[in-house]
């Protein structure tokens, strides 16, 4: 994995908005936002521009790092390095960036999506096809040591994955359905899927998500230009309007975990917003938990 070049924010755009400001604007279609705590900076991915990003809020700084492949999500790993949801399987980069793969299982005209480390340490990860065909994708469990666990293997587009506070509920998006599910949460994993919220026709499609310090659930809504936040009862507590057509994923960050990033897309977009695919930041809007690193 080649370094780029590190781009700095430069001229600060004006958003639609004056509760959100765009840090970065890089992307085509931005995914997976995760505050890593120990390094102090919000990784995120271009899915279809091959790139991890890394930005430093204390500087304004984001530096990509180019794959060499799409890739659905980057995540810390305990041991130092990123662990990897990618089009062929599972990788990992060490602290000096060497690649390996964890869980190698490529298969023609599927990829890696969206995916989250659990409180226990261990990776969720899901797949869906380039065509999204109905049920052509996945949900999976990945161990420390490379093992794979099929949770689901009818899903369509496998997009939002979060825990409650307590680690007892696990929240899943399979986008084309409009649901937020939930699952009861073990050790043993996950278990009992049954809807939670649904998202009426005409706001746009639950994608990307994540639950804050009071077990609420902040979800993007593609095609919705909004976020909206549930309370643990499944109440609409919040709906908060974006300068951009299609957010993908949010997640807490900044030193207090207080500040809500947002990533972006422009992809398939005839006449995009001036902001789409930037990564946005509305400060101070909540209070996020601190997310655990792949136990790898």
């Amino acid at each position: 994995m080649a370094r780029e070049k590190s781009k700095t924010r430069g001229q600060q755009m004006t958003p639609k908005t004056d509760v959100c400001e765009a840090v970065v604007d890089d992307a085509e279609l931005g995914e997976g936002p995760t505050w890593d705590v120990a390094a102090g900076r919000l990784l995120w991915v271009d899915i279809l521009g091959c790139r991890i990003h890394s930005f430093d809020p204390r500087s304004g700084a984001d530096s990509p790092m180019a794959t060499d492949q799409h890739i659905g999500a980057a995540k810390p790993c305990l041991s130092g390095g990123l662990v990897t949801n990618m089009r062929d399987g599972i990788g990992r980069y060490d602290a000096a960036n060497n690649f390996r793969w964890l869980h190698h299982r490529p298969v023609p005209g599927r990829r890696g999506n969206d995916a989250a480390v659990a409180p226990d340490g261990t990776l969720w990860v899901g797949t869906m096809r380039y065509d999204e065909r109905p049920g052509g994708g996945t949900l999976s469990r990945i161990m420390p040591d490379g093992t794979a666990i099929l949770l689901l293997d009818d899903v369509t587009v496998s997009n939002g994955i979060g825990w409650s506070p307590e680690g007892r509920r696990m929240y899943f998006v399979d986008t084309p359905t409009r649901r937020i599910d939930i699952f009861d949460y073990t050790d043993d994993g996950a278990s009992g899927r049954r809807p939670w919220v649904e998202i009426e026709r005409g706001a746009g499609f639950p994608d990307g998500l994540t639950v804050d310090a009071d077990g609420a659930v902040w979800v993007a809504l593609w095609d919705g230009g909004s976020l909206r936040r549930y309370t643990p009862d499944g109440r609409l507590d919040r709906v908060v309007p974006l300068p951009v057509r299609r957010p993908t994923a949010c997640a807490f960050g900044g030193d207090g975990l207080s500040d809500l990033y947002v990533t972006t897309a422009r992809v398939g977009l005839t006449h995009p917003d001036p902001l789409a695919g930037s990564l946005l930041v509305l400060p101070d809007i909540g209070q996020g938990l601190p997310q655990p690193a792949f136990g790898g």
